[in-house]
Protein backbone atom coordinates (compact mmCIF):
# COMPACT_ATOMS: atom_id res chain seq x y z
CA UNK A 1 0.00 0.00 0.00
CA UNK A 2 3.07 2.02 0.68
CA UNK A 3 4.01 1.84 -3.05
CA UNK A 4 0.41 2.70 -4.45
CA UNK A 5 0.10 5.45 -2.05
CA UNK A 6 3.83 6.62 -3.21
CA UNK A 7 3.14 6.58 -6.91
CA UNK A 8 -0.23 8.07 -6.49
CA UNK A 9 1.25 11.18 -4.96
CA UNK A 10 3.81 11.59 -7.17
CA UNK A 11 6.51 8.84 -7.15
CA UNK A 12 7.54 6.28 -9.94
CA UNK A 13 7.47 2.45 -10.08
CA UNK A 14 9.46 0.48 -12.33
CA UNK A 15 8.41 -3.28 -12.61
CA UNK A 16 10.73 -5.48 -14.88
CA UNK A 17 10.52 -9.38 -14.92
CA UNK A 18 11.48 -12.17 -14.50
CA UNK A 19 11.19 -15.85 -12.57
CA UNK A 20 9.78 -13.61 -9.08
CA UNK A 21 8.16 -10.36 -11.23
CA UNK A 22 4.79 -9.98 -12.14
CA UNK A 23 2.71 -13.49 -11.32
CA UNK A 24 6.42 -15.05 -11.89
CA UNK A 25 7.36 -19.07 -11.82
CA UNK A 26 4.76 -21.04 -9.94
CA UNK A 27 2.80 -17.70 -9.81
CA UNK A 28 5.20 -17.45 -6.90
CA UNK A 29 5.62 -13.42 -6.76
CA UNK A 30 2.02 -12.71 -6.34
CA UNK A 31 1.53 -9.34 -7.37
CA UNK A 32 -1.63 -10.59 -8.76
CA UNK A 33 -4.71 -8.36 -7.10
CA UNK A 34 -2.18 -6.21 -4.59
CA UNK A 35 -1.61 -2.67 -4.30
CA UNK A 36 1.53 -2.77 -6.69
CA UNK A 37 -0.68 -4.32 -9.54
CA UNK A 38 -3.29 -1.29 -8.89
CA UNK A 39 -0.33 0.76 -9.89
CA UNK A 40 1.13 -0.73 -12.74
CA UNK A 41 0.39 -0.15 -16.68
CA UNK A 42 -0.34 -3.79 -17.10
CA UNK A 43 -2.63 -6.39 -15.28
CA UNK A 44 -0.43 -9.59 -13.82
CA UNK A 45 -2.10 -13.24 -14.40
CA UNK A 46 -2.87 -15.22 -11.84
CA UNK A 47 -1.08 -18.01 -12.69
CA UNK A 48 2.73 -18.99 -13.47
CA UNK A 49 3.28 -16.50 -16.65
CA UNK A 50 6.90 -16.85 -17.69
CA UNK A 51 6.71 -17.37 -21.11
CA UNK A 52 10.42 -19.47 -22.47
CA UNK A 53 12.00 -18.78 -25.92
CA UNK A 54 14.91 -20.14 -26.54
CA UNK A 55 15.10 -19.64 -29.95
CA UNK A 56 14.27 -16.21 -29.43
CA UNK A 57 12.50 -13.29 -30.48
CA UNK A 58 12.87 -10.12 -32.31
CA UNK A 59 11.61 -7.23 -30.11
CA UNK A 60 9.02 -5.14 -32.01
CA UNK A 61 8.93 -1.03 -31.04
CA UNK A 62 5.52 -0.41 -31.27
CA UNK A 63 6.13 3.30 -30.25
CA UNK A 64 7.85 6.40 -32.14
CA UNK A 65 11.11 7.55 -31.62
CA UNK A 66 9.49 10.58 -30.18
CA UNK A 67 9.09 9.19 -27.04
CA UNK A 68 11.63 9.78 -24.74
CA UNK A 69 11.96 6.24 -23.37
CA UNK A 70 12.47 5.27 -27.30
CA UNK A 71 14.78 8.29 -28.38
CA UNK A 72 17.94 7.45 -30.66
CA UNK A 73 17.18 3.55 -29.59
CA UNK A 74 16.10 2.70 -33.33
CA UNK A 75 13.89 -0.19 -33.90
CA UNK A 76 16.40 -3.31 -34.52
CA UNK A 77 16.83 -4.46 -31.05
CA UNK A 78 18.75 -8.08 -30.21
CA UNK A 79 16.79 -11.08 -29.40
CA UNK A 80 15.12 -11.65 -25.88
CA UNK A 81 14.49 -15.23 -24.49
CA UNK A 82 11.59 -14.91 -22.64
CA UNK A 83 8.68 -12.84 -20.68
CA UNK A 84 6.48 -12.11 -18.22
CA UNK A 85 2.71 -12.53 -19.37
CA UNK A 86 0.75 -9.70 -18.75
CA UNK A 87 -2.30 -7.58 -20.18
CA UNK A 88 -2.16 -3.98 -20.98
CA UNK A 89 -4.64 -2.02 -18.71
CA UNK A 90 -6.87 0.74 -20.44
CA UNK A 91 -4.83 4.24 -21.42
CA UNK A 92 -1.40 2.72 -20.98
CA UNK A 93 0.66 3.05 -23.65
CA UNK A 94 2.59 -0.18 -25.37
CA UNK A 95 5.99 0.61 -26.74
CA UNK A 96 7.31 -2.59 -27.84
CA UNK A 97 6.11 -5.80 -27.87
CA UNK A 98 6.82 -9.02 -28.38
CA UNK A 99 6.94 -10.84 -32.16
CA UNK A 100 3.74 -12.11 -33.68
CA UNK A 101 4.80 -15.62 -33.22
CA UNK A 102 4.06 -15.18 -29.48
CA UNK A 103 1.06 -12.88 -30.16
CA UNK A 104 2.72 -9.54 -29.83
CA UNK A 105 2.18 -9.34 -26.21
CA UNK A 106 3.07 -6.45 -24.24
CA UNK A 107 6.90 -6.19 -23.16
CA UNK A 108 7.22 -2.24 -22.58
CA UNK A 109 4.55 -0.64 -21.54
CA UNK A 110 4.06 3.03 -19.92
CA UNK A 111 1.01 4.79 -17.52
CA UNK A 112 0.11 6.89 -14.82
CA UNK A 113 -1.36 6.24 -11.48
CA UNK A 114 -2.44 9.08 -9.82
CA UNK A 115 -0.03 12.32 -10.47
CA UNK A 116 3.25 9.21 -10.87
CA UNK A 117 4.31 7.60 -13.84
CA UNK A 118 5.22 3.69 -14.29
CA UNK A 119 6.76 1.56 -16.66
CA UNK A 120 6.68 -2.23 -17.24
CA UNK A 121 9.42 -3.95 -19.00
CA UNK A 122 8.01 -7.99 -19.37
CA UNK A 123 11.22 -9.52 -19.90
CA UNK A 124 14.64 -9.32 -17.99
CA UNK A 125 17.47 -7.13 -17.00
CA UNK A 126 20.26 -9.81 -17.30
CA UNK A 127 20.83 -12.98 -18.24
CA UNK A 128 18.78 -15.34 -18.09
CA UNK A 129 16.16 -13.82 -20.56
CA UNK A 130 18.61 -11.39 -22.18
CA UNK A 131 21.24 -13.08 -23.56
CA UNK A 132 24.47 -11.44 -24.21
CA UNK A 133 24.18 -10.05 -27.45
CA UNK A 134 21.42 -7.88 -25.80
CA UNK A 135 23.49 -6.97 -23.06
CA UNK A 136 26.43 -5.73 -25.03
CA UNK A 137 24.14 -4.17 -27.45
CA UNK A 138 24.72 -0.27 -27.23
CA UNK A 139 21.57 0.67 -26.55
CA UNK A 140 20.90 -1.28 -23.27
CA UNK A 141 22.17 1.16 -21.01
CA UNK A 142 20.22 4.22 -23.06
CA UNK A 143 16.90 2.11 -22.57
CA UNK A 144 17.27 1.46 -19.25
CA UNK A 145 18.05 5.06 -18.38
CA UNK A 146 15.85 6.34 -20.69
CA UNK A 147 13.27 4.34 -18.33
CA UNK A 148 14.15 5.36 -15.27
CA UNK A 149 14.22 9.28 -16.59
CA UNK A 150 10.61 9.24 -18.10
CA UNK A 151 9.22 7.43 -14.67
CA UNK A 152 10.55 9.68 -12.66
CA UNK A 153 10.19 12.81 -14.66
CA UNK A 154 7.07 14.98 -13.59
CA UNK A 155 3.93 13.43 -14.95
Amino acid sequence: RLLRDYVRNGGALLMFGGYYSFQGINGGARYHRTPVEDVLPVSCLSVDDRVEVPEGFAPVVTGTESHPILKGLGTDWPVLLGYNEVTVKDGAEVLATVSTEYGSQPLLVTGTYGKGRTVAWTSDVGPHWLPSSFIAWPGYKTLFEQMLAWATAKA
